[in-house]
C-alpha cells in the first residue's frame, strides 16, 4: 500500500519519506518510488510529514502508533488497514474499529479512515478508472482539516472523495471491506452488483396517483 500510493503523490509533487524498522528495506522502497523520495527510521518518517500513512496490519498499527505518539501529535494519521481474519472474519467484532484504535493509541493525531476497501493493485493503477467512471473512495474522521488534507490525496491518485462520517462510523468501512473480500475471494462474486443504481438507492420513484397501479401510498400488489 505504501509503494502503490506513494507512487501518485510523488508524482503529484509531494515530498515522501518512506520510514520502516528495516532502514535496508525501506531504502529498497523509495528507490522503486522514485521522485526524491526518502527512506528514514519509522520515528523520523512520522515525524517529516503532514500527513502519515500507517500502512501496516491490523495488530501492528496500534503499538507502531503508541511508541511515535510523540512523533505524531497533530498529524493526519491515514488508517487503511483492515481488520479481516481467517473466514473473512471482522477481528474487532464487539470492540472498537482498527481506525479508532490507532486514535487511542496516539491521542494526539487525527486518525482518518481511507483507502482500505480496495486490493494493493488496484491503487497501482493511473489512475484508478473503471468504465470512464473515477474510483471513489470512502473518508471517516472528525478533523475537517485533517479530511480535507486526505481528499486533496485522494485526488492526487485520481479518485474521488467521498464522506463517510465520523470516525465512529470507520467500523462499518471495515466491515463492507471485510464482506466485500468475502464475495470476491471467498464466492468469486461480483461486490459491486449488490448495489442499485444511485438513482434506485432508496427505491424507483412512486407511481402518480391515478396511475392504474394502485393508491401511492397504499400496500404494494407485489
Amino acid at each position: 500500500m505504501a509503494e502503490a500510493l506513494a507512487t501518485h503523490w510523488v508524482r503529484a509533487g509531494h515530498q515522501v519519506t518512506i520510514g520502516g524498522r528495516d532502514a535496508h528495506q525501506a531504502e529498497r522502497l523509495a528507490t522503486r518510488i522514485g521522485g526524491g523520495a526518502q527512506p528514514a527510521g519509522l520515528r523520523a518518517a512520522a515525524e517529516s510529514g503532514h500527513v502519515v500513512l500507517a500502512a501496516l496490519p491490523f495488530g501492528a498499527g496500534a503499538e507502531v502508533a503508541r511508541d511515535l505518539r510523540a512523533a505524531l501529535d497533530g498529524k493526519v494519521l491515514i488508517d487503511c488497514s483492515n481488520p479481516v481474519g481467517p473466514g473473512f472474519r471482522l477481528l474487532t467484532e464487539g470492540g472498537p474499529s482498527a481506525a479508532q484504535r490507532l486514535a487511542a493509541a496516539a491521542p494526539g493525531a487525527r486518525v482518518v479512515k481511507a483507502f482500505n476497501l480496495c486490493h494493493e493493485d488496484v491503487w497501482r493503477m493511473r489512475p484508478p478508472v473503471f468504465d470512464g467512471r473515477p474510483l471513489a473512495v470512502p473518508l471517516c474522521g472528525d478533523d475537517e482539516e485533517a479530511l480535507g488534507r486526505v481528499r486533496a490525496l485522494v485526488r492526487d491518485v485520481g479518485c474521488e472523495p467521498v464522506a463517510g462520517g465520523g470516525l465512529e462510523r470507520a467500523a462499518l468501512l471495515e466491515a463492507t471491506a471485510a464482506l466485500f473480500i468475502a464475495l470476491w475471494v471467498g464466492e468469486g462474486a461480483d461486490a459491486q452488483a449488490i448495489a442499485p443504481p444511485l438513482a434506485y438507492a432508496v427505491g424507483p420513484g412512486r407511481p402518480e396517483a391515478g396511475g392504474g397501479t394502485g393508491h401511492p401510498d397504499g400496500p404494494s400488489d407485489t
